[in-house]
């Protein structure tokens, strides 16, 4: 007999929301850890750099895929039956990987992995939506961007010590001891709380999707190597896209609501979240290509100088939750962007003299400001959505991150490498990301304006 968010016991909750955030945050460093292992696996397995360069970038492409087919699965499934089928899948994508002799099979259990962790990263959200009253959410939802944002910093920098004494084999047997662990926890503690609904799967909305999804998410490697083809599959992509949402709408039962753009809360604050999450991964991205590259640092080392930062977001979105649910979300954004902007200024005047500690400081403060806003904006898109809406909101939110956050790393690398010298390109590649926090406020302004009027 599925239980409601009233009946379920404190003991439960804290159990469900454990495993829940053990797994998303194993999910999502796994994701990041690899980029450091790129060069090694390079020359074990005697494969070209842009083919080893599929570990990550095709992982990222099939979560894009995935995702948005999330909610079809917590809609027809128990939760309790989506929860093990996925961890389970990623228990065997980690296992082929403790197991590969060749990139081809590393590269399958990479994308068994993806495949999964975009399954999970919307699982995740809507669960911990659904369980909690609505008066916590902002609590809840702090712990859940706490791994988000976390997680894919950790990732490298945890790599980077692996690899300093193990083989790159162990960033997989590193990992599975945790998710075997989750799995036995959830198959025998977690309870179902859901109603599967016999609602009808749309094959034809589910191949337009991950076709258009697919093509945009792909050009965004392709650009590199070919403008003009990378142009082709991004417009090819994004007119495909247009078509599901066309058919999506006519729908009696669309496999994703994108009716709830309409919600100006979830429309704005997504898309602040959006803007937060660009400026986070980008400017993750940027230092290590400064440090190594400029100031000739290790990728371990350069790893380090990201730790607190990662540190300091992690503890400050825990907390941030627990405020907004006080006092919302209007003076914890606009704080967060000063700091934002304060911290912008060591790393727009970045040379070869730049001191490693005010760097470290200048990230770990920008980081501090991003928790003050991701998180609020997080809590702020779903406060209209009914429960029912959830879980479409997870998947569109999570997918929409997730392209937003590929756009932004390929875009501002591709931006550094314009300047005739690294310096100079990473200054322009900064400034970009000074860009992208004006907007996020601009459109923070927006969505007070449109609130204040109603």
């Amino acid at each position: 007999m599925p239980q409601s968010s009233t009946t379920i016991t404190p003991r439960t909750r804290r159990l469900i929301t454990a495993i829940l955030l053990l797994s998303a945050f194993v999910s999502l460093a796994s994701q990041t850890m690899m980029v450091t292992a790129l060069p090694v696996i390079e020359h074990e397995l005697h494969v070209s750099l842009n083919a080893v360069q599929w570990l990550t970038t095709g992982y990222t492409l099939i979560i894009g895929i995935v995702t948005p087919l999330s909610s079809n699965m917590y809609d027809k499934f128990t939760n309790r039956h989506v929860f093990l089928w996925t961890i389970g899948a990623f228990i065997i994508g980690t296992t082929i990987g403790c197991l590969a002799t060749n990139f081809y099979s590393l590269l399958l259990a990479r994308l068994i992995q993806a495949a999964a962790s975009g399954m999970l990263m919307s699982f995740q959200m809507t669960t911990m939506i659904s369980i909690y009253p609505i008066e916590k959410r902002g609590s809840i939802l702090g712990l859940s961007s706490l791994v988000i944002s976390t997680a894919p910093a950790i990732g490298p920098t945890l790599a980077g010590f692996i690899l300093q004494v193990l083989p790159w084999r162990w960033l997989f047997i590193s990992v599975l001891p945790f998710m075997v662990l989750v799995f036995i926890i959830g198959y025998f503690k977690l309870q179902n709380f859901s109603t599967p609904r016999e609602i009808k799967i749309d094959y034809l909305s589910v191949l337009v999707s991950l076709i258009g999804s697919g093509l945009a998410l792909g050009s965004l490697t392709v650009f590199e190597l070919n403008l003009a083809a990378g142009w082709a599959m991004l417009v090819s992509g994004l007119i495909i896209i247009a078509l599901f949402v066309h058919r999506q709408l006519h729908l009696t039962n669309p496999m994703l609501k994108v009716q709830i753009f309409k919600y100006s809360s979830f429309r704005l604050m997504t898309l602040v979240g959006i803007f937060a999450f660009m400026i986070l991964l980008g400017t993750e991205q940027l230092i290590p290509i400064f440090t190594e590259n400029v100031l000739g640092m290790g990728s371990f080392a350069s790893g380090l100088i990201l730790l607190p930062g990662a540190i300091c977001n992690g503890l400050t979105a825990s907390y941030i939750g627990r405020l907004y649910d006080q006092y919302g979300p209007k003076w914890l954004i606009i704080t967060g962007g000063i700091l934002m902007i304060v911290a912008s200024y060591p790393l727009v005047t970045l040379s070869s003299h730049s001191s490693v500690v005010v760097l470290t400081i200048a990230y770990a403060v920008r980081m501090v400001g991003n928790a003050f806003v991701f998180s609020p904006a997080l809590s702020e898109a779903f406060s209209a959505l009914s429960q029912s809406e959830n879980s479409h909101g997870t998947a569109l939110n999570n997918t929409l991150r997730q392209v937003a956050g590929a756009v932004s790393v390929t875009m501002l690398v591709v931006i550094s490498g314009i300047p005739q010298t690294p310096v100079a390109g990473i200054r322009l590649s900064m400034w970009i990301t000074v860009i992208l926090i004006f907007l996020m406020l601009i459109t923070f302004g927006h969505y007070l304006s449109i609130s204040k009027r109603r």
